[in-house]
């Protein structure tokens, strides 16, 4: 039962709930009215009932007395036929009178109608005694009147005392019927009051079902309809068959929903488009990019910055960044990111070196995002750049000039100590040694222009100038060469040999460029050979081809017996300025010679090897392409960066 009440109890409340704050007034409102309309009408009928009460009281008192006056001597004559049939001709004559009731002194009834006595007697078997009411005077001369509720309506009750001589003889009963005409009148007010009433909550309750089903659930409808388009779901329809202003008002939301529904299909069209545009702009881009939002989470990383900070495999995106940066990039970065995500400060610069996962220097911009006022920071875009290779390029700019300055300061130091002490003393010196002096500063002047020459050709090779390359004689390049040296190796006891092939191809290559290689290659071989010692050029077709479409190359080989180069040596003989005779402290040399070569092999593409052991000697070798006959002569474009050399 309680669980009934309950369900009952909760969809009075669901069903409440669903009516409008106008509805739920005007439903008090017309409760208000009903009630008070209800309360006069009762007010009404209970008057008039109330009045009738006294006009049956009234009547019912002045009959009582007329009989009583008419039988009371009938009755002290014991003359009770005659009081029966009286009192029947008056009981027929009226339908005001429901009963008539006679009763001696002690209230044992003795005459009755609607029945006899006898009647009674014979069908009860027992003796009636009239039930008086207890304030009932007994002997007094006026009558009694009391009221008592009947199915047939309120019956007035009347007893009249039978005095004869100031005797009292017994008491008259009456009963009166109640006025049929007010009995009607009330019953049937009451009746429309009800009616009224019940009509009233009627057509509330369907006034509110319908106000539910045509106006309160299409209004609930549309505003979550309006929410949803709040929120941003415009695929919301509102399915309900209305017409009338409010249908309307249903069809033009649902065309609104459609509207919006391909506008932001094409937005997301174009937004998709855009960030395919910019992700694709990004990912070209040879700095690094990342972008995050105010909270440090990852929104965009481009392919550069990836590989930068080893996030290859990583899924970084919706994560925070500084979980996923170096140690030494989160040390500098973190104070600055939240500095800037709170808006005090704009943009940041920062040079760091990172171990991992490569050995790098980079340089990090950090710049703050902008909404379209430039009123609020909605993300923070960090651009990685990589300039280990500037950074190395600084250092070997500064070591060149570094290195250029020494070696121009001990011949220019030479020259100007000699020079000053001819002419301070040059009269008290003797003949012979001013030649030494003079002999001293011919040497180191020599070694100077070589020195100047070396750095105009190594300025020359890197440098943006072009060299055009043709069809190259190597025999007649190495011929060239050993005539320039032929004396030096003479003077030295250094035997020279030529091993070039017959019948060699022209070689793609630039004639003067390649002369200049053999000769730093030969000249730096006699230089570290002892006397007695050989240095050989090769030159030999290889029998395998690098393609189909390519002919087999030409090899060339600088082989000497000198002094070798050490294992720790070999990564480095083709730097800038690193000489072996720093090593071994015996020749002089501008430490140029190999870079020059190194260079000159790099714009005919290809590489420098060298094997060599200490004490025993070193070989260069190289290999160049072949030149076809049908190729035209081309431009070859200097070279950015330098090819690594591999030692074997």
């Amino acid at each position: 039962m309680l669980s009934l009440l309950k369900t009952i109890r909760h969809a009075i409340a669901s069903w409440w709930s669903e009516f409008t704050l106008q509805t739920k007034l005007l439903a008090v409102a017309t409760m208000v009215v009903s009630l008070v309309m209800s309360g006069l009408t009762f007010w009404a009928v209970n008057t008039i009932q109330q009045d009738a009460r006294m006009n049956d009281t009234r009547f019912g008192r002045d009959l009582g007395l007329l009989l009583a006056a008419n039988v009371a001597p009938l009755v002290a004559d014991n003359n009770l036929s005659e009081v029966a049939q009286f009192s029947q001709r008056f009981y027929s004559s009226t339908s005001s009178v429901r009963y008539m009731l006679y009763a001696d002194e002690t209230g044992e009834i003795f005459f009755g109608i609607p029945f006899w006595e006898a009647e009674v007697e014979n069908s009860l078997t027992i003796k009636r005694r009239i039930q008086l009411p207890e304030d009932y005077p007994g002997d007094g001369e006026k009558p009694m009147v009391r009221q008592h509720t009947t199915p047939d309506g309120i019956v007035t009750d009347v007893f009249i005392p039978l005095i004869v001589n100031k005797k009292y003889l017994g008491v008259l009963a009456i009963g009166i019927n109640p006025n049929q005409t007010a009995v009607i009148s009330t019953n049937f007010t009451r009746d429309v009051t009800i009616a009224v009433f019940i009509t009233i909550w009627v057509m509330v309750i369907l006034a509110g079902v319908i106000n539910a089903l045509t106006i309160t659930k299409p209004i609930k409808e549309l505003l979550v309809g309006v929410k949803q388009i709040a929120t941003g779901n415009f695929k919301q329809r509102i399915d309900l068959p209305l017409g009338g202003e409010l249908g309307e008002l249903i069809l033009s939301f649902n065309e609104m929903g459609e509207r919006l529904e391909r506008y932001e299909e094409q937005n997301i069209e174009e937004l998709t488009a855009e960030k395919a545009k910019l992700e694709t702009l990004v990912s070209t881009i040879a700095d690094g990019a990342v972008l995050i939002d105010n909270n440090m989470q990852v929104i965009l990383v481009n392919p550069t910055a990836r590989r930068i900070f080893g996030w290859e495999n990583a899924d970084v995106v919706g994560c925070n960044v500084l979980h996923h940066l170096p140690a030494s990039v989160q040390m500098e970065i973190t104070s600055p990111l939240y500095e800037m995500a709170a808006g005090e400060c704009e943009s940041a610069e920062f040079r760091i070196f990172i171990n991992q996962p490569t050995p790098r220097t980079i340089r990090i911009l950090l710049t703050t995002v902008l909404n379209v006022q430039r009123e609020s920071i909605k993300g923070i875009a960090i651009t990685v750049q990589d300039i280990t290779r500037e950074v190395e390029l600084n250092d070997a700019k500064s070591q060149f000039i570094s290195n250029v300055s020494h070696e121009l300061r001990t011949p220019l130091f030479n020259i100007k100590t000699y020079i000053e002490t001819l002419h301070d003393y040059g009269e008290d010196l003797a003949l012979k040694e001013r030649q030494e002096f003079l002999q001293t500063v011919n040497h180191e002047t020599d070694r100077l222009t070589r020195l100047v020459n070396d750095v105009l050709d190594l300025s020359k090779l890197e440098s943006g100038r072009n060299y055009s390359f043709d069809g190259v004689d190597l025999a007649q390049a190495i011929e060239q060469t050993l005539r320039t040296y032929q004396l030096n190796a003479k003077d030295k006891g250094v035997e020279l040999l030529q091993e070039v092939a017959p019948n060699l191809p022209l070689v793609m290559g630039n004639y003067d460029l390649l002369v200049q290689v053999f000769g730093n290659l030969i000249g730096n071989a006699l230089k570290f050979t002892k006397a007695g010692g050989k240095v050989a050029i090769r030159a030999y077709r290889l029998d395998f081809k690098p393609s189909h479409t390519q002919s087999a190359p030409v090899r060339i080989e600088i082989s000497d017996t000198g002094i070798g180069i050490a294992t720790e040596d070999q990564h480095s003989i083709f730097e800038r300025f690193f000489r072996v005779e720093n090593r071994v402290h015996t020749l002089e040399g501008t430490g140029l010679g190999l870079s020059i070569v190194r260079n000159i092999i790099d714009r005919h593409r290809s590489k420098v090897h060298l094997v060599s052991e200490v004490g025993i000697g070193t070989t260069f070798w190289f290999d160049l392409a072949a030149f076809e006959e049908k190729a035209l002569p081309i431009q070859v474009e200097p070279i950015a960066e330098a090819s690594k050399i591999t030692t074997t």
